[in-house]
């Protein structure tokens, strides 16, 4: 079961799909990630794509983030978000949004509306992960979809191959919690 970890919401639990279609970041990954870009977060714009069950994306809007987009295109687990957002008082408003789509009609849907974001987290199924990261960094620097000291930041798994000399944006760090891998880059 996930959980907040700090902020506003620390403590309070969250739900996820049933069945194995969606796999939350592990507490002790989600943890490290935010232990890492915690200075980042207070006052940031923060992208969440491959949202799940919304526990990255929330544990964000917990620490301060100004606001949060949701990006998940199963209708079981958007259900699941839009039910952990119930849950924690938080309304869908200018603070948190859930778009429901791909995450590749996210990406044009952020580049057609010129929207810039400081982080952007990406959980994709592990066996896509390569692909997808491919595909995001492509959209990002064309587009310019990272304010100027902006991150993207990678789940993937230790298990399967992970190239990152063949995306568009500099890997600067990766970082190892059991079978998940967080690889963060940057645009130069």
């Amino acid at each position: 079961m996930p959980r907040v970890i700090a902020g506003k919401f620390k403590g309070r639990t969250l739900d996820a799909p049933k069945g194995d279609n969606t796999r939350p970041t592990g507490d002790k990954a989600k943890e490290a990630l935010f232990s890492i870009i915690q200075t980042r977060v207070p006052g940031c714009v923060f992208a969440d794509v491959f949202a799940g069950t919304g526990s990255v994306g929330i544990e964000a809007l917990s620490r301060g983030a100004d606001s949060v987009v949701l990006v998940e295109k199963a209708g079981q687990a958007c259900g699941v978000i839009k039910s952990n957002l119930r849950k924690l008082g938080i309304d869908q408003s200018e603070q948190i949004e859930l778009m429901k789509m791909s995450f590749d009609a996210a990406l044009a849907k952020f580049a057609e509306d010129q929207r810039k974001f400081d982080v952007i987290f990406m959980d994709p199924p592990y066996r896509m992960a390569q692909k997808a990261a491919e595909t995001a960094t492509a959209v990002i620097m064309e587009h310019d979809l990272l304010n100027e000291d902006g991150i993207l930041i990678v789940e993937h798994s230790s298990d399967l191959p992970f190239v990152t000399d063949v995306m568009n944006m500099k890997p600067i760090r990766s970082c190892r919690y059991g079978l998940a891998v967080l690889t963060f880059f940057s645009k130069s």
